[in-house]
């Protein structure tokens, strides 16, 4: 195992022992059952080795004094199931509440990272950690408390027992054992590396099947099924093969070890049999109980040896998790100056940004926006649009230069505050699960039914609001229910109409709407704007003639800037697109 890997196993399995410490009672409870229960199961074999020397010796075949042995044999055993049982209880609760507290962490994190950390991810992968990786850590914590645990003190007691029925054997089995240490050592410590590598192939599959399955009418509407299983089954291969590889070499520690224990188990009895035969103070019985022992003795190294494994797979598993957990978090939303009677002067001094060190999406962008001027962002696909909006919202920080609001650098302002203060409608409709009249509300929790209903009439959803089953009590799913595109699009409106900030953020805002609906808003849009900031990112011409400053980008720079007119005259890039009908101008990044 390389130096790298052994480090970050270490400090992955003393994270995870540190996060059992909160549940040391349950922990201490798990371990008394646990030595209750080991301890009266051993106590069985000494009684059926009485039990056989009661009816082997002369005269004592009728087995009169077994009977009161049996009983407390039946006792016994009963009374260890009990604990038994109670100590699994224990270990359940004990894992699931520490599982529950990594998700619950990994989930806290994930509402604090920035935007660009999904960015950069898939989405399907990070599921998979919250899901598949903490199940398998799950798993691993409920053997490890369990039959590990178990096995230990069965091991221990079970040695003490034998000293004190004839050390001689006691001292050969003790000899033998540790034979199954070594060689379960070094299957162990080979498997880490080769379930971390399954977890990762596993993530990339998981992260695939969503992105297909989210995707599913566009795979279909361009034909790409045939391409898509031929992706999947590639990937589905070379997790197949790191899957058989680490099931393989763990797969070797069980019957390596029980090889181990056949040895131990026939050196018992031979050696057990020449001290009976030479009249060396050992009974038959004994020699019964001995043999138990040492099969007992032997077949927790076996359960051990399993454990290690599914623990090497948890351990992996687990530092994938840790990984979310102790992901770079944003600044908190509350911290920094408060942004109180924004006007909305916004300035954009040589802004520069990048996902990725080599590949630069904004390049010195710098533009200055009056408040209550309306700028129109237009150009084609991928060149920076959305990523500068996106930088306005605070959802990413520039690589270089700044940005300012009322002459404030919005870094040192508060971020919920900056968003506060910003209106978004999106070309992607965004519902949640909750009345009609709960998403329209969202941002201004407190407004009226009347302030609700008449930011809905000004946005035309008035009339299909009332025709739902409900009204504005009928209750909406994620995906919209029966509404259409349009129908969402025109609820997220009446959100921005109802909480009035006084930015204004339209990024496609009506590229949902059919024209004849879009005519009617768009007086509606006009008193919505009136008197604010507003930055609209659209290619229908109808949204854009109008504005005060036409902002046209190209290759993550400002190519031209200008009023509608002064840029078709000059002839330039925005001419292509205005000839173009704005074809080519769909967002994008």
């Amino acid at each position: 195992m390389r130096r790298e890997e052994k480090k970050v196993r270490g400090a992955t399995l003393r994270r995870m022992i540190r996060s059992v410490l909160p549940y040391k009672f349950s922990l201490i409870a798990s371990l008394v059952f646990g030595i209750v229960s080991v301890t009266l199961s051993l106590f069985v074999p000494v009684l059926i080795g009485r039990a056989i020397d009661g009816m082997a010796g002369e005269g004592r075949s009728n087995g009169a004094g077994v009977l009161p042995i049996l009983l407390v044999i039946g006792a016994v055993t009963l009374t260890s199931a009990i604990f038994q049982w109670l100590m699994t209880a224990v270990n359940m609760r004990l894992t699931y509440n520490v599982t529950r507290d990594m998700r619950r962490a990994a989930f806290r994190t994930l509402q604090r990272v920035p935007v660009s950390y999904f960015d950069e991810r898939a989405h399907g992968g990070l599921v998979s950690r919250l899901i598949t990786d903490v199940d398998a850590v799950s798993d691993g914590l409920l053997l490890g408390t369990s039959q590990l645990f178990c096995g230990v003190v069965t091991v221990a007691a079970t040695l003490v027992f034998m000293i004190r029925l004839h050390p001689v054997i006691a001292a050969a089995v003790a000899v033998l054992t540790p034979v199954s240490l070594f060689v379960s050592r070094f299957v162990a410590s080979r498997t880490y590396g080769y379930f971390r590598e399954q977890a990762s192939v596993r993530e990339e599959l998981g992260a695939y099947s969503e992105e297909m399955i989210s995707s599913e009418k566009v795979v279909k509407a361009f034909g790409r099924e045939r391409e898509a299983a031929e992706r999947f089954s590639e990937i589905n291969g070379r997790y197949e093969k790191k899957t058989v590889r680490a099931v393989f070499f763990s797969s070797l520690v069980n019957p390596s070890t029980r090889l181990v224990n056949g040895v131990v188990y026939a050196a018992v009895a031979l050696i057990g049999s020449l001290f009976a035969m030479s009249g060396g103070g050992i009974t038959v019985g004994v020699l019964s109980s001995f043999l138990s022992y040492a099969s007992q003795y032997t077949k927790p190294f076996n359960e051990i040896s399993g454990v290690i494994s599914e623990f090497q797979n948890a351990v992996a598993c687990a530092a994938r998790v840790f990984e979310v957990i102790d992901a770079e978090r944003e600044v908190p939303p509350s911290e920094g100056a408060p942004a109180e009677d924004v006007r909305g002067d916004i300035e954009i001094c040589g802004v520069s940004f990048s996902y990725r060190p080599d590949k630069p999406v904004l390049r010195d962008v710098t533009l200055s926006v009056r408040a209550g001027s309306h700028i129109a962002i237009v150009g084609p696909t991928g060149c920076g649009k959305t990523t500068l909006i996106n930088l306005l919202m605070r959802y990413s920080a520039p690589s270089s230069g700044r940005i300012t609001l009322d002459g404030r650098d919005i870094s040192t302002l508060k971020r919920c505050d900056v968003r506060r203060n910003f209106g978004m409608v999106l070309q992607d409709t965004w519902i949640r699960t909750a009345t009609v009249r709960e998403n329209i509300a969202i941002g201004r929790p407190g407004a009226t039914d009347e302030q609700i209903v008449e930011a809905a009439k000004k946005v035309r959803a008035h009339s299909f609001i009332m025709k739902l089953p409900k009204g504005y009590d009928t209750v909406l799913s994620e995906a919209g229910g029966t509404l259409s595109a349009g129908q969402r699009q025109l609820l997220c409106v009446a959100r921005v109409m109802l909480a009035e900030p006084p930015m204004l953020i339209l990024d496609e805002a009506t590229s949902s709407i059919d024209v004849s609906t879009e005519m009617k808003i768009a007086g509606a849009f006009d008193r919505l704007m009136a008197g604010k900031t507003a930055f609209i990112v659209a290619h229908r011409l109808s949204t854009v003639e109008n504005a005060d400053l036409i902002v046209v980008m190209r290759d993550g720079r400002i190519a031209e800037r200008g009023r509608h007119v002064e840029l078709l005259e000059a002839g330039g890039f925005y001419r292509k697109l205005y000839d173009s009908g704005f074809g080519g101008a769909a967002d994008g990044t």
